[in-house]
């Protein structure tokens, strides 16, 4: 089981132990929570890895209109994570409700792609999609920083981010064989996937504990804070800036997967593999990379982790025509040290910044500024493909993202971030 260090504490974790005392196991909420997570990202990352093929080879749409769907896809859920985290906040146990509806919404919506076929309907339903991960997100962070020790935050993410990629290595992996095994492979992908995601809103509502926010919480507060007011506080306003602006820059998983395939040429059955790559190396890094981010500072390891995607983009711009296998495993390799560089990092360092009674908000607020960037950057990436072509486009992105890290160096700066230590959570 994982333990976690009482040495591991940052300066702005605000709580002290005796020196060589050990904390307690990664506690059963953030396992139950993986282990939903993992169902459920077998759910969405079988319908994930098949969606960009099934979108522009089987019903034809051009670049664009796929970055305005993959917009939409990755964006939607930013409009709902605010009323998300601020609903989890203002009421006892709801946390766990408002986590509950959101993955009830994504599994009503799985079934809903076998019957519409036009780019509206489809945009609709990938939007009710991303609207239910929107209302989770928020609400499920906020139970998993909420049971755990401050100075094991960093490791608690990462077990969790963990099993929930294993759900991401497991999702294409059946998409792939449901692909080669039927000739309707895409209909049997969506219908696998409504089933599997029927599952983790089971194991939500049986096995994971309603947490209460503690003794004496005060959820009159925490009904009070909203996005003003957090931002108000100088770590949420910094860090809420840096993912706005990395998220500018940071190009969807899924036009990188289509930029692989296209130069190594290879079949459509085996497109689903590609995100196995970046899911495995995610896989092997979130826990370790969680426990670095605990000792040598969540914000640093955070801009770490940009920095390897930018040398992906690197690779993938200076690789000839008809790249060689070990040059898409490179990529692949970066980008999974990338997210478990910075997803799981991001939601502890926020949660460093924010009152316990506003957890879910403060997660919100920054993870909505990350997710409107990102929206943004799919139909600006999308554009730039059809008017420019994939490596120009790609190139503007690269240099974005080399901008957007230095300035975010700059702002979080522990010399001019101005922010004050946290008191323990206990004062607060």
């Amino acid at each position: 089981m994982y333990l976690a260090d009482s040495r591991t504490t940052p300066p702005a974790a605000g709580r002290e132990s005796a020196p060589g005392r050990r904390r307690a196991a990664v506690p059963a909420t953030v396992l139950a929570l993986g282990t939903v997570s993992l169902i459920t990202d077998v759910s969405s990352e079988m319908v994930g890895a098949v969606l960009p093929l099934y979108l522009v080879t089987g019903l034809g749409l051009t670049p664009l209109g796929f970055g305005l769907l993959d917009g939409v896809y990755n964006g939607a859920g930013a409009l709902v994570r605010l009323l998300g985290g601020r609903i989890s906040d203002g009421r006892a146990g709801g946390h766990k409700t408002v986590a509950a509806a959101g993955y009830g919404l994504s599994a009503l919506c799985k079934p809903l792609l076998l019957l519409v076929h036009s780019m509206p309907l489809i945009g609709a339903v990938l939007a009710a999609d991303r609207a239910g991960k929107g209302l989770r997100t928020a609400p499920r962070d906020a139970l998993i920083s909420l049971s755990c020790e401050p100075a094991a935050r960093g490791r608690a993410f990462g077990v969790h981010r963990a099993m929930d990629t294993a759900g991401a290595l497991l999702g294409p992996l059946l998409a792939f064989v449901i692909l080669r095994a039927g000739a309707d492979g895409f209909d049997a992908v969506f219908t696998a996937s409504a089933c599997i995601a029927v599952l983790g809103v089971v194991v939500l509502v049986l096995f994971v504990p309603a947490h209460t926010g503690g003794a004496g919480d005060p959820r009159g507060a925490a009904a009070r804070t909203g996005a003003r007011e957090l931002l108000r506080l100088p770590a949420v306003r910094r860090l809420t800036g840096c993912a706005v602006l990395l998220g500018l820059t940071t190009v969807s998983d899924s036009f990188l997967y289509l930029t692989l395939q296209r130069r190594l040429h290879l079949p459509e059955a085996w497109f689903p593999l590609l995100p196995l790559g970046t899911a495995t190396v995610f896989l092997l890094l979130a826990v370790p990379l969680g426990a670095v981010a605990d000792r040598w500072g969540r914000r640093r390891l955070f801009l770490c982790g940009h920095l390897a995607l930018l040398t992906a983009y690197a690779v993938l711009l200076l690789a000839p025509p008809g790249a060689s296998l070990v040059t898409v495993c490179c990529v692949l390799v970066l980008h999974g040290g990338f997210y478990a560089a910075t997803d799981g990092v991001l939601a502890a360092a926020t949660a460093d910044a924010v009152p316990r009674q506003a957890r879910g908000s403060g997660l919100a607020v920054v993870q909505t500024g990350q997710a409107l960037a990102r929206f943004a950057c799919s139909i600006a990436f999308g554009a730039a493909w059809t008017a420019w072509g994939e490596r120009t486009a790609l190139a503007a992105g690269a240099a974005g993202l080399g901008a957007a890290t230095v300035l975010s160096a700059r702002l979080l700066r522990p010399s001019s971030a101005g922010i004050p230590p946290i008191a323990p959570e206990s004062a607060r």
